[in-house]
């Protein structure tokens, strides 16, 4: 089934700033809403679909890669980490909809709601791309890669407090995570500021890391990279994203693999493809060539009366398949090379040769070098 764009979901162009993406979203959620449309099936799909669209084109990294891979890029095969949309994304609309509306999004989508505002998040998946050649996608290779990712504060561990400090219960919201206020005939409930939602109050912040519960770190990483990787192939190495809040996941991290062209093969799935040239009397009465593999040379047996353009087949010398034990193909075309500077016997020796073929030839005494009139022009 082909999914439908999320740009088009939402009804905005691919420039839309995040301010564009928020207000499409709303205009949706308030429109497609099950309580404005009860039992309609249809209304109910398109505010999921507007959900999802806004949890993928809100986060600036999620985005990025959608515009660059689209859909696979988020959920295609060897690209499994996203989850499609997120119910706290609701986190900003769900007090004031849920209350006009009296429904809970948490119902709509299967997840309990909670007392408090705030929701600890797993870690952001990471992407990048890493360059290999040919062979190294062959034959499979290791790398050490150098990453620049946010982790958990090694001072605090995620606490965001200074260690041996508590946490207070916030006075602005008594704990809750939301206030409540009267506007108009509606009592409504928003996040506590003061808190986020957290329903307590930081007092002695880590010295470390602000008070964030995570800092910057460079790590160096060890990635395997498997036999038979294509261009374009994505990697998932699995809680090797940025960290999440404390007690959480770490995001997932993606490789996208690019291939370098290669100067002597040319790939076609997990087949092979080269040329290799020899002289026309070796084409005339055969010869043997030797070939380099990936797995060691090979030598191609050339029969007697070989044409230009020939192709032999070298069974197993391809690329392996990915995930599998099965090897592609190698396979090598034929070219003939007309000899040059040839010696005078030489001449006179082929000038016998088409002779006693009946082939007329004028190269006696003739420069073969030498230009000829174009008699087409």
């Amino acid at each position: 089934m082909i999914r439908k764009d999320y740009y088009d979901i939402l009804g905005i162009p691919r420039s839309a700033t995040s301010d564009e993406v928020k207000k499409a979203y709303r205009q949706m959620a308030l429109k497609f809403h099950p309580d404005r449309n009860p039992g309609n099936k249809e209304a109910e799909e398109r505010f999921k679909e507007a959900a999802e669209a806004y949890s993928v084109l809100i986060d600036t990294e999620k985005r990025s890669i959608y515009d660059r891979f689209g859909h696979d890029g988020l959920r295609g095969e060897g690209f499994t980490g996203f989850s499609g949309f997120n119910s706290s994304i609701f986190e900003d609309f769900e007090d004031i909809l849920g209350n006009f509306f009296n429904f809970g999004f948490g119902d709509l989508f299967g997840t309990r709601q909670r007392t408090k505002s705030y929701y600890p998040q797993r870690g952001r998946d990471l992407a990048l791309e890493y360059q290999v050649t040919l062979e190294e996608a062959a034959l499979g290779t290791e790398k050490e890669i150098n990453l620049n990712r946010v982790e958990l504060c090694p001072v605090c561990q995620g606490s965001k407090m200074r260690p041996g400090t508590q946490k207070s219960v916030c006075r602005s919201c008594q704990g809750r995570g939301q206030v409540r206020y009267q506007q108009g005939i509606f009592v409504v409930s928003r996040t506590c500021t003061a808190c986020r939602g957290m329903g307590e109050i930081i007092t002695s912040p880590c010295l470390e890391c602000k008070g964030i519960g995570k800092v910057k770190q460079k790590k160096k990483l060890k990635i395997k990279i498997p036999a038979g990787v294509d261009d374009r192939t994505k990697l998932r190495i699995e809680r090797e994203g940025e960290a999440g809040d404390s007690g959480t996941p770490s995001g997932d991290l993606y490789i996208i693999i690019r291939v370098r062209k290669h100067d002597f093969f040319e790939r076609e799935g997990i087949d092979l493809f080269c040329e290799t040239n020899i002289s026309f009397t070796q084409a005339a009465l055969g010869t043997t060539v030797k070939i380099p593999t990936f797995y060691g040379n090979e030598t191609v047996k050339i029969p007697a009366e070989t044409q230009a353009g020939d192709v032999f087949k070298i069974k197993g010398s391809g690329i392996k398949a990915l995930n599998s034990h099965r090897k592609g193909d190698l396979y090598v075309k034929v070219k003939v090379k007309t000899p040059q500077n040839l010696s005078k016997e030489q001449k006179e020796l082929l000038e016998k040769f088409a002779e006693s073929r009946g082939e007329a030839v004028e190269f006696s005494g003739r420069n073969p070098r030498k230009k000829t009139k174009n008699i087409f022009h």
